[in-house]
């Protein structure tokens, strides 16, 4: 790294470093509140879903994938509820936000003491090129892609496809991926126990729901909520991160605080889209301060109006993210396929010998 980069870097992770104190006044939790957000999420969540099987039951499938709609919202929501309990922020006693979490995965299918850890390791390396891998979305830069062979590109590609990155790949996430322990290494037992005990906890809780309605119901009512929540979910985590003037460094010209200011978006969605999604726009300052509760990240927002133009993202304008796929270190900006110089015969048909 040059001593002119050094510099210009210092003054931004100083201002970013700034902004965590400043926002540290708004970290406490309020338990009613608390409460009160679990509860307007979880009865229409269950209303929804009795609904969607009545409407199975009588006859009217096409009923049920319409309420399937709202109810994926609520099961979204459910998420960053379980999100909050992984960063110790929804109560203030950890026994509380962790129970609640372990509770919510039967819904949520994300098995919550190894999603936590997982999670934990993204925040601290967020935006770090030599850390990637673990809790987040497999980036590659421009001169990774270009060093790869015919069939690793076309790994990468297919990975990056938006039918794979937000329709198959979220399937294979909740079904598959999150059932069984991949990361599991010898004297590692939490990667193990905790999808395996989530897994038991589901067959406990669908079990005698199955018995009751049947399997095929059930999987009428819950497959097309699960993957349309799935969907939602990936997307939000996608659009978080991967927008075009993100932040990725390496070594010593990686900050933590700088990382999490201009490396995570300000989603600025709609105010109906920002209540389901629980306010996990605002995630800048969630970055910043991962310990403030979801409810009050608005509130961060309208105390200080600086923050909401700092990597603000319309959600017209994140539909432009999609085709984003590799970062470019020169550039120090996410680009397109088609925006790196490549013999197009080199990506079609692999190398000449």
């Amino acid at each position: 790294m040059t001593q002119q980069s050094e510099l210009a870097v210092r003054p931004l992770a100083g201002l970013a470093q700034r902004w965590t104190r400043t926002l540290a006044r708004y970290r406490e939790p309020h338990h009613g509140r608390s409460i009160f957000e679990i509860s307007v999420t979880v009865l229409p969540f269950a209303a929804l879903w009795a609904m969607a099987w009545a409407a199975v039951h009588f006859g009217y499938w096409e009923l049920s994938f319409l309420l399937a709609i709202p109810a994926a919202a609520f099961l979204v929501r459910l998420f960053m509820i379980q999100h909050d309990c992984g960063h110790g922020c929804f109560f203030r006693y950890r026994l509380a936000n962790d129970w609640t979490g372990r509770v919510l995965s039967v819904l949520t299918l994300t098995p919550y003491d190894d999603w936590r850890r997982a999670h934990a390791a993204h925040h601290a390396s967020s935006g770090h090129l030599d850390r990637r891998g673990v809790g987040d979305i497999d980036t590659l830069t421009v001169r990774e892609f270009q060093a790869l062979g015919f069939w690793g590109r076309l790994r990468y590609r297919l990975y990056r496809h938006p039918l794979v990155m937000f329709g198959l790949g979220p399937a294979y996430l909740f079904l598959v991926r999150q059932r069984l322990p991949f990361r599991s290494t010898r004297g590692d037992r939490l990667t193990w126990i905790s999808p395996m005990a989530t897994n038991l906890s589901i067959a406990v809780a669908a079990i005698p729901l199955v018995w009751f309605i049947g399997i095929g119901p059930f999987l009428l009512v819950h497959g097309p909520i699960v993957l349309l929540a799935g969907s939602v979910g990936v997307w939000l985590f996608y659009v978080q991160h991967q927008f075009e003037e993100t932040f990725w460094a390496r070594d010593r010209e990686w900050e933590f605080h700088e990382a999490s200011l201009h490396g995570s978006s300000h989603y600025d969605l709609p105010a109906i889209l920002r209540w389901f999604t629980a306010n996990i726009g605002v995630h800048h300052v969630h970055h910043l301060c991962s310990r403030i509760p979801y409810y009050r990240l608005p509130q961060t927002l309208q105390d200080h109006p600086d923050l909401r133009r700092v990597s603000r993202l319309t959600l017209l304008q994140s539909f432009r993210c999609v085709h984003l796929a590799l970062w470019d270190e020169t550039r120090r900006r996410l680009v397109s396929f088609r925006d790196i110089r490549e013999p197009r015969e080199a990506v079609l048909h692999g190398p000449v010998a």
